[in-house]
């Protein structure tokens, strides 16, 4: 099983367990958020040694090609100087070093295909990595949305099964019936109260208008008398 395998086998495995206990969807969600993040980067270390590997064989391919043409190099000098013994060694050389480069050409090409499938493979981890902590935020969005609108429901079916309706409506009516009883009272007590007093009392208000527009009257004729000058005065 790949690496990529294990992780969403792991994954599943997470959501699935989750789903089984109910637990908290966030929680679970940030949870398995920090799992995958931490199996990316455990992936990454593993594509970075593959790398690694796919380098080393294609140093090695490159010093063995360069031994075998270094050997060659060195037949050809032997056969000019007419060492055909050394040429014959030298040859030998460079057989078995190309032989070997031959043998790192073929594993390097493997290990390229390889680390190019990797990364193709890494890149769209990290997308899907990606489009999950989207929907991470899109469903603990949701979560929370739907959590408020329970409890926004769960409170008006309280209110409907308790008596707070109920106890405002007595009250308005209890107000109402106080409110009547007042004006009821108001009522008798002008029905009750004896005509008599009221005109008797209406008398002595207009008795003390009277009394003060005589006391007016006079306050303005004493005024006129000191203003009058007198005989004797007119006639100096």
């Amino acid at each position: 099983m790949s690496v990529f395998s294990r992780i969403s086998t792991v994954f599943k495995a997470n959501v699935n367990d989750a789903l089984t206990k109910a637990e908290d969807p966030e929680k679970v969600l940030n949870q398995i958020t920090i799992e995958m993040t931490e199996q990316l980067t455990d992936t990454k270390r593993k594509v970075a040694a593959a790398i690694a590997d796919e380098k080393r064989l294609q140093r090695q391919y490159q010093e063995t090609a360069e031994e075998a043409t270094d050997w060659e190099q060195k037949a050809t000098i032997a056969v000019q100087k007419e060492r055909d013994d050394l040429a014959r060694e030298a040859l030998e050389r460079r057989n078995e070093a190309q032989q070997l480069a031959d043998e790192y050409k073929i594993q390097w090409d493997k290990q390229r295909q390889a680390v190019d499938q990797l990364k193709e493979h890494l890149k769209a981890l990290e997308q899907k990595i990606g489009e999950a902590n989207r929907k991470k935020h899109l469903l603990i969005a949701r979560q929370k949305r739907a959590k408020a609108q329970k409890q926004i429901h769960e409170t008006m079916a309280g209110m409907k099964d308790s008596s707070a309706f109920d106890t405002f409506g007595r009250m308005e009516e209890k107000v109402g019936d106080m409110e009547a009883r007042a004006d009821a009272a108001a009522e008798m007590a002008d029905f009750e109260k004896d005509p008599l007093e009221d005109e008797f009392a209406a008398l002595e208000t207009k008795g003390n208008v009277e009394d003060d527009l005589a006391a007016l009257k006079a306050k303005l004729g004493n005024g006129n008398e000191a203003e009058k000058p007198s005989n004797v005065e007119r006639e100096n």
